[in-house]
C-alpha cells in the first residue's frame, strides 16, 4: 500500500467539530446542507472556505459566526493524513479543530436546514458528506468516551 499524496494545491476549508467537551468529548454537533443541490442532504462540519488575506483561525470563527450564529473557543486541530490536511475533492482540502461553544446558540443559518447533537454512539448515526465519513471515524478513534 502506498502511502497518502497530499492533494493538490487548491483552496483551504477550515471546519469545526463542535463538542461538548475539548478533553473527553461525548456529544458532537453535526450540519445537514441545504446547498448545493450535490451537498443538500448530506451532513457535515460547519465551516467554510478561508477568504484571500484571511488566517485559517480567523475564517473559522467567520464561518461560524455567518452559518451558526455562535462563538467559539478553539481546541486542538485533528490533522488528516495529507500533509496535516482531510482531502475535500478536486481543489479543495480542509483542517478541522475541535470548538466549544462560549456564546449563542447554534442555529442554521446559511447553507444549512438542520443541526444535530449526536451523543455517545451516534457520532457516525447521519449520513456524512462522503469527505467527512474518514474524519468522523478519527474522531471516534480519538474520542473514547463518544463510543458509549
Amino acid at each position: 500500500m502506498s502511502e497518502p499524496q497530499s492533494p493538490a494545491p487548491g483552496r483551504l476549508v477550515v471546519a469545526a467539530a463542535i463538542v461538548d467537551d475539548l478533553t473527553r468529548p461525548t456529544r458532537l454537533l453535526a450540519a445537514r446542507r441545504s446547498e448545493p443541490p450535490e451537498l443538500a442532504g448530506g451532513w457535515e462540519f460547519p465551516g467554510g472556505k478561508v477568504e484571500p488575506g484571511e488566517q485559517p483561525l480567523e475564517a473559522l470563527h467567520r464561518e461560524l459566526r455567518e452559518e451558526l450564529g455562535i462563538a467559539v473557543d478553539v481546541g486542538p486541530e485533528l490533522p488528516g493524513p495529507y500533509d496535516g490536511r482531510w482531502a475535500l475533492g478536486p481543489g479543495l482540502s480542509m483542517r478541522l479543530w475541535l470548538v466549544l461553544i462560549i456564546d449563542g446558540e447554534p442555529a442554521p443559518l446559511e447553507d444549512h436546514d438542520e443541526l444535530r447533537w449526536l451523543g455517545p454512539g451516534e457520532w457516525a448515526s447521519v449520513p456524512w458528506l462522503p469527505a467527512d465519513v474518514e474524519v468522523v471515524d478519527a474522531l471516534i478513534a480519538r474520542s473514547p468516551s463518544a463510543r458509549v
